[in-house]
């Protein structure tokens, strides 16, 4: 398992993103919670600024024997890159953003069971919305088909052979996701459908939204049901 949540924060006002607080616990936690629920899992590996990484919190240093923490990168892709190569020999790498609190279990498993080979699994949901698509001015350039559109999550599945070789041939830019590495090294990624409270914490308002969602017990919350938590300072 890899975690990106190395992140600068600026769109959060410069605050440590892995570490808000959502209901008296950190973010990280809760995207870490239904990764370390599986028996399967045999290595957790999480990207943090170089300075956290050095010196990480004490609940994160005492969470789970299966945790490593990393020094990321300036990009995402730099990151996953760095997790990556501290992993071991494992069948299947899945990636998850460590600012997405709300992954259900359920939605876990249906990404790993879907990747396998030259296939990657990606999680979201079909677009639902009209998008526009827009020059450097803002002007609309073209209205895409949106029912060929989805909104892509994580986690994303890979078999870790297909990853290592994606990463193996990046050039260095900066992609948004994983699976969009992969596919440029000519695998095949499917899309998973998962719950839109599968939400990514980016800006201010979104905290208050995971945290009704957390509050309220919504699928891939601890009072929905996930792992059990684990101790804390």
């Amino acid at each position: 398992m890899l975690v990106p949540a190395a992140g600068s924060g600026e769109r959060m006002g410069g605050i440590k993103k892995p570490f808000v607080l959502l209901r008296g616990e950190p973010l990280l936690l809760h995207a870490l919670r239904p990764l370390l629920g599986r028996r399967d899992v045999v290595a957790v590996r999480v990207a943090l600024a170089s300075g956290d990484a050095i010196d990480p919190p004490a609940w994160l240093r005492g969470l789970d024997q299966r945790i490593a923490c990393v020094a990321g990168g300036t990009t995402r892709s730099a990151s996953v890159r760095a997790a990556l190569d501290a992993l071991p020999d494992v069948d299947v790498v899945v990636v998850h953003d460590g600012a997405r609190p709300l992954l259900t279990p359920g939605l876990l498993e249906r990404c790993i069971a879907a990747s396998g080979g030259e296939v990657a699994a990606a999680a979201g949901w079909p677009a639902s919305d009209t998008l526009k698509q827009v020059d450097d001015a803002g002007r609309v350039v073209a209205t895409p088909d949106r029912s060929r559109l989805w909104h892509a999550q994580t986690p994303q599945a890979f078999a870790q052979a297909l990853l290592r070789r994606a990463y193996e041939a990046w050039d260095g830019s900066e992609l948004s996701d994983d699976a969009a590495l992969v596919e440029r090294a000519g695998g095949t990624v499917v899309m998973v459908e998962g719950p839109r409270t599968n939400l990514k914490v980016t800006r201010p308002e979104d905290v208050a939204v995971a945290e009704a969602l957390l509050a309220t017990g919504a699928p891939g919350s601890s009072r929905a049901g996930s792992a059990r938590p684990p101790p804390r300072d």
